[in-house]
């Protein structure tokens, strides 16, 4: 993914697309970020010049890019799905693709929108048990925290369904799409958009696994070292995906290995970013790094302090609803803020003749 961003911030625009191509076809989930490359190709490749106040000249496509571009997506996808249409078998790769019935989310919940979704439903049944509202034997039990991958039904809320987080990740990336084609910054609006396209999709996607979170960390940080701003959303972003990310290395002879690899490359980020923004205001402010140490106590209670309690053999997903819940605050809130930067920033002249 790297290597396609960065031919196409070369301007070599047909490499980008290839590289791209492939890479989908590889791996499916980069599906959540084709939205940021078909907006930037075909307004900054297809269409050939802008107004003088940096509106599109919609006179200005070209045909031949068009036509180059679409035989690229065409070759691509006809050496990779070719065999399967011809034995007969696109059905099957397509259900396995997109697998519906393996429920809303993850046998660990991805930190997003659905983990605190879940868990606010989970707090109002116990609220509801307690001040006897609900029926005791028409709760389901552990339907949502047993750690099986299975579709299973809210109790208080309304239960969620495909079509619905469909709806609620085109939602929530249409205006960086929008920004994107109505206020092109070349290269970093691209970055901006590839980064909220792989955000907004792992906040409100279907079945999403935690690890799709890399997806936004990896290009948020060709940003983070271009502005301060950028750097701070970074940090709050990459220290809390990673942390997420602990749940899946849960043997005993890993758990140094991770908590190393997290300090170190934690340390680096934060040294680094603050050296290179010295003379600038704080990257993050009181709010955000108590937040941040507040990772700390939580990685001591869910490795060391929980298992030796009696709550381990009844609750035993305790720890890793507190991982999610936690990190999907932070997650939630690097998107948010993201979301805000972008658009409420503002384009220079030059960008708009650009």
């Amino acid at each position: 993914m790297l290597l396609s961003v960065a031919r196409l911030c070369q301007k070599r625009y047909l490499e980008g697309a290839l590289l791209f191509a492939v890479l989908l076809h590889f791996k499916h989930i980069y599906v959540y970020v084709a939205p940021a490359y078909g907006t930037y190709l075909l307004r900054s490749y297809c269409f050939t010049a802008n107004n003088a106040d940096g509106s599109l000249k919609w006179r200005s496509i070209s045909l031949l890019h068009v036509t180059l571009l679409g035989l690229i997506v065409c070759l691509v996808s006809a050496l990779s799905l070719g065999p399967f249409i011809v034995l007969g078998q696109l059905p099957q790769v397509i259900s396995r693709l997109f697998p519906f019935k393996r429920g809303l989310c993850h046998a660990y919940w991805a930190p997003n929108f659905w983990a605190l979704y879940n868990a606010m439903d989970k707090a109002l049944t116990i609220f509801g048990l307690r001040c006897n509202f609900l029926d005791p034997t028409k709760i389901p039990k552990a339907s949502m925290t047993g750690g099986l991958v299975q579709e299973f039904q809210h109790t208080v809320l309304p239960s969620v369904t495909p079509l619905a987080t469909l709806i609620c990740t085109f939602i929530s990336i249409l205006p960086s799409v929008f920004c994107l084609w109505f206020k092109p910054q070349g290269p970093r609006g691209f970055l901006q958009c590839l980064v909220l396209c792989a955000l907004s999709s792992f906040m409100f996607g279907w079945h999403v696994h935690e690890k799709a979170i890399l997806l936004a960390i990896l290009p948020l940080s060709l940003l983070s070292v271009q502005r301060a701003k950028d750097a701070g959303i970074y940090l709050i972003l990459t220290t809390t995906g990673h942390f997420s990310l602990f749940p899946l290395l849960f043997t005993p002879p890993e758990l140094p290995i991770k908590i190393l690899l997290m300090l170190l490359f934690t340390v680096y980020s934060f040294s680094s970013l603050k050296s290179l923004f010295r003379r600038e205001r704080p990257l993050l402010n009181w709010l955000e790094t108590i937040y941040l140490i507040q990772l700390v106590p939580l990685e001591i209670f869910c490795e060391i302090i929980f298992p030796l309690t009696p709550w381990k053999r009844h609750f035993p997903f305790v720890p890793l609803l507190l991982t999610s819940v936690y990190c999907a605050l932070g997650v939630t809130y690097a998107w948010l803020k993201l979301y805000v930067s972008v658009l409420t920033e503002r384009i220079s002249v030059r960008q708009k003749a650009e």
